[in-house]
């Protein structure tokens, strides 16, 4: 494999991620107005959960795609397209409120849509960190990378709640269509690297015999897998959280956009502390001893939520900022580990598997939350949910191979993973 990445294509990298971050506040603007304009017009766990559920649903099923093509796509164009795309559906949006035709349905089916683009843009976007991103430097820009995200999380929920108490959902819905062309000028001025085989007349492979080998790649690297479906797991128990999370506020809570804003404002003040950490260590050791305390920690925020009095907002900030911290730094190193053991051709079908991996049971977990939440109470939910999380990471630690994953690519692993094309799948 050769080189790729230099101090060209760090820069052109930080160019390019300065614009996705005006994406990504468009992105969240969007998201916030959606779900609470559910919340408010159905008062329903049950149509929140089917909007998540619909949400995450293309997630599961074209991310694995998605990380194939970008493994042997343009990935620029994939990031382009999948980018306007979204723009063109929010524009649809703004169009449907304006002539006052708001189906619940209909909303929630164009909510579905924008999850499906997200669904190739987020392992492309992935993908080419490695390739863009010199090794010694992985892990801080992932920290910096978590760190500016939670910044932007952090003004994304505050602008559309204040935006709500003064404009209507469709004028407030052209911050997505503004910061679109915000970020489409850096991707159209930079080269981002593709990823060439080191002989010169390779073989063209089939997609299945791709994806093929970026589950091999992950049956090899010892633990991988192990960690894989831990995270599956975990993300079903926390799903919950967010799925009811405005339900809780407004109805549990009696609560308004601007205090659903300040709890979420509470998580991402955790997740920047989180990223200030992962950003400012270069090393870390033991790595995935790290990963299960932080998942226990994490559960511990989310079981606060289950005893907070009615109204009490700031203690449920508090349980929200600690579930953000753990969560900025587990990812952080999560995504180190992969980026330093899976080679930089096949790190997207790798990324693809993972997040098909963690997010297989996400829809499901979306779905049952808003009828789970019907026969607990949300409280109770919250708090089940928490106490199995400690559970499973516990059994993961004591019956699987997860403690043998290793933080550094193994010279010999890794030449064995370099040359798997020439094995047939």
């Amino acid at each position: 494999m050769e080189q790729l990445t230099s101090q060209k294509t760090f820069k052109n990298y930080l160019y390019f991620w300065s614009g996705q971050l005006f994406s990504l506040l468009g992105s969240l603007v969007v998201q916030f107005v959606i779900i609470w304009w559910i919340t408010i017009e159905t008062q329903s766990v049950i149509f929140l959960s089917i909007a998540y559920f619909l949400f995450f649903l293309p997630q599961v099923f074209i991310v694995p795609i998605a990380g194939v093509f970008a493994d042997r796509w343009n990935r620029k164009i994939i990031i382009g397209i999948a980018d306007s795309l979204q723009a063109i559906v929010t524009f649809l949006l703004i169009f449907l409120f304006f002539i006052e035709i708001t189906d619940y349905w209909l909303i929630i089916l164009i909510n579905t849509l924008r999850g499906v683009f997200q669904a190739f843009h987020l392992p492309t976007v992935n993908a080419i960190i490695p390739v863009m991103v010199p090794k010694d430097k992985l892990s801080r820009i992932n920290g910096i990378n978590f760190l500016f995200t939670g910044l932007i999380q952090i003004i994304g929920p505050i602008i559309a709640a204040t935006f709500l108490a003064y404009f209507p959902i469709n004028q407030i819905l052209w911050i997505d269509i503004i910061t679109y062309f915000i970020a489409i000028v850096p991707l159209s001025m930079i080269r981002i690297p593709s990823v060439k085989k080191k002989l010169e007349g390779a073989k063209k492979t089939s997609f299945k015999t791709d994806f093929k080998m970026g589950l091999i790649v992950v049956k090899t690297i010892p633990g991988l897998l192990s960690l894989m479906i831990l995270a599956m797991f975990i993300n079903f128990l926390i799903r919950p959280f967010n799925v009811l999370m405005p339900y809780y506020i407004n109805v549990i809570h009696n609560g308004t956009a601007s205090d659903l804003a300040v709890v979420l404002v509470f998580m991402q003040i955790g997740i920047i502390l989180g990223s200030l950490i992962t950003s400012l260590k270069k090393k870390w050791k033991n790595e995935v001893e790290i990963i299960l305390v932080l998942t226990i920690i994490l559960n511990i925020g989310y079981a606060i939520l289950a005893f907070v009095p009615t109204g009490f907002f700031f203690l449920i900030g508090i349980g929200g900022c600690i579930f953000g911290f753990t969560i900025s730094i587990i990812d952080s190193i999560y995504l180190t580990i992969l980026q330093i053991n899976v080679p930089t051709d096949k790190i997207g079908r790798v990324i693809s598997i993972d997040h098909t991996v963690s997010m297989a049971i996400t829809p499901i977990g979306a779905i049952i939350s808003g009828p789970l939440a019907e026969i607990f109470g949300v409280n109770n939910l919250y708090l089940y949910c928490a106490f199995l999380g400690i559970i499973v990471v516990l059994i993961f630690w004591i019956f699987t191979d997860i403690k043998h994953l290793a933080s550094e690519k193994k010279s010999e692993l890794g030449k064995f993973i370099d040359n798997m094309d020439d094995v047939k799948t």
